[in-house]
């Protein structure tokens, strides 16, 4: 009987059960389409590091003597959407059964679940064999509880997982290393110089460029460093694990001008594609660490472990308990729209400058340039989540919608009302001041508080909270910022509304 297996471009796991056996009666299908490059505006970098992976991952297949029908994008007889494309190789192939694995998206689960009860010939969906969780066991864990507390969630999955536990307790007699991982770099220690896996892309991009498909962001055409193979992706994690690991954790909060990096992995387009899977990441690093613990404090360990074993896997359950709801939550009632500058970078506002300047240039930037500098000035400027989700999916090579949303909607922009995070993720410029050098240079003082050179996040910040205030009436974790806005002076209160109300009027002004 054949059977035709369809491979969508982030379930690139070659360690899958269905690459065991070969069979001329199994067929692969992979397809570039204008369906999932239109959906939303994508970064440059990130519709060729995908369309790269999955050409690489095709001809692996085929090297292996699997079966694979591959359409590239410009192909002349591409569908370019999902219901036709795979109607049209089930009548080529004369397949008699089809089957796929199960998406990660909830629109695609949808659009899966529709177009196979339509088909004349039986289907049947497979785990991707992926995730340490099933899609439903965060929302079993949390059943008749009132919070869905992370960290609880992630000491069960530490457990059940025996990852980081001697004899029943955690590795190092905590839980958590959080307060050590917040420290300020400022120069030292030396940041090894990058992993060399730069490569030509200048025929994919003119292929692309031909398909019509609009994009945004930069690349260069001959210097394009993303590891787009599985050999390459084992490459970045063993570079992590020796040059970058014995400091991530301290610096994993870390902001710097000079530095885009730092010691961050960048693994997460790797695991986000399957190329990698999330337990032989954090197996390499933990045996790295145990063969060099001496060198190797354990903050910067579980730091990383946490990332993957607690956030990732939490934030894609929270994902499927929620959805399809989740994506129209706006608990905040935001509205406004985003300015100009997310989409070149030209601000006065240097964290913003450097933080956004990044993520059009490299297609990336790290949890807290995510969180508590584009997140925050946006959650402060009260611009409609929908806009935010929108840019994030699109400008973030790693950004596929479950773990994007949840991380957007949910812990930076607190439009869920707080299923994720327990209050919302905003700041002054002090804390943007306390964690790197942005402020150093900028053309706003981040100790003034009005004035046209006051820093603007600390006019927005005393703003949100006096117009968003009886959404936190209840919330305890408010309690001390909602006490000291009642003490303010009620001048300096109006003035400081004043100065936000000229940043939201204009924001490209500032």
């Amino acid at each position: 009987m054949k059977r035709l297996r369809l491979l969508l471009g982030d379930q690139l796991n070659s360690e899958h059960s269905w690459f065991r056996e070969t069979s001329d009666d199994i067929i692969y299908l992979m397809a570039e389409m204008r369906q999932e490059t239109d959906y939303v505006k994508h970064h440059i970098q990130k519709v060729v590091a995908f369309f790269l992976a999955m050409r690489n991952f095709a001809d692996e297949l085929s090297k292996l003597n699997h079966t694979v029908v591959y359409v590239k994008i410009n192909d002349e007889n591409n569908p370019q959407e999902l219901e036709p494309l795979i109607k049209k190789y089930i009548q080529q192939t004369g397949a008699a059964k089809f089957e796929y694995l199960f998406p990660d998206e909830y629109r695609l689960d949808e659009q899966l679940n529709s177009i196979c009860e339509g088909l004349e010939i039986p289907s049947e969906g497979f785990d991707t064999e992926h995730f340490y969780t099933t899609r439903t066991e965060l929302a079993t864990f949390f059943k008749g509880k009132k919070q869905l507390i992370m960290e609880s969630f992630y000491r069960m999955m530490r457990k059940k997982h025996d990852v980081m536990m001697v004899n029943g307790q955690p590795d190092g007699g905590k839980w958590n290393f959080d307060q050590s991982n917040r420290k300020k770099w400022t120069g030292t220690p030396a940041i090894p110089k990058e992993l060399n896996s730069k490569r030509e892309v200048s025929e994919i991009l003119t292929e692309i460029n031909t398909s019509g498909i609009q994009t945004f962001g930069n690349i260069n055409p001959e210097d394009f460093s993303w590891p787009v193979t599985r050999r390459e992706c084992l490459e970045l994690l063993d570079y992590f694990c020796e040059h970058l690991l014995v400091h991530f954790g301290d610096f994993q909060d870390a902001l710097h001008t000079r530095e885009k990096f730092l010691f961050h992995s960048r693994l997460s387009f790797a695991m986000n594609s399957k190329l990698l899977s999330p337990k032989e990441v954090i197996d390499k690093v933990l045996s790295y660490y145990y063969d060099h613990s001496e060198e190797i404090h354990i903050s910067q360990v579980e730091g990383f472990v946490r990332q993957i074993l607690g956030w990732r896997e939490y934030m894609r359950g929270i994902y499927w308990k929620e959805m399809p709801e989740y994506q129209k939550m706006n608990a905040l009632d935001n509205q406004n729209a985003l300015p100009d500058f997310f989409w070149t970078g030209k601000t006065k506002m240097n964290c913003l400058k450097h933080a956004i300047g990044q993520s059009l240039e490299e297609a990336y930037a790290h949890h807290i340039q995510r969180l508590m500098i584009i997140g925050n000035f946006a959650l402060l400027s009260q611009i409609h989540p929908n806009n935010v989700d929108q840019w994030y999916l699109g400008v973030y090579i790693d950004a596929i919608e479950w773990v994007e949303i949840t991380n957007t909607r949910g812990m930076s922009q607190f439009a869920d009302g707080g299923i994720v995070a327990t209050k919302p993720y905003v700041s002054s410029a002090n804390y943007i001041n306390k964690m790197g050098d942005y402020c150093k240079h900028c053309h706003y003082s981040h100790s003034k508080k009005v004035g046209d050179t006051a820093c603007p996040f600390n006019a927005l910040y005393w703003n949100f909270l006096a117009e968003k205030k009886h959404y936190f009436k209840n919330n305890q974790r408010m309690a001390m910022m909602l006490n000291l806005l009642e003490k303010k002076d009620k001048n300096e209160l109006r003035e400081l509304q004043q100065r936000a109300l000229e940043i939201l009027s204009n924001p490209d002004n500032f």
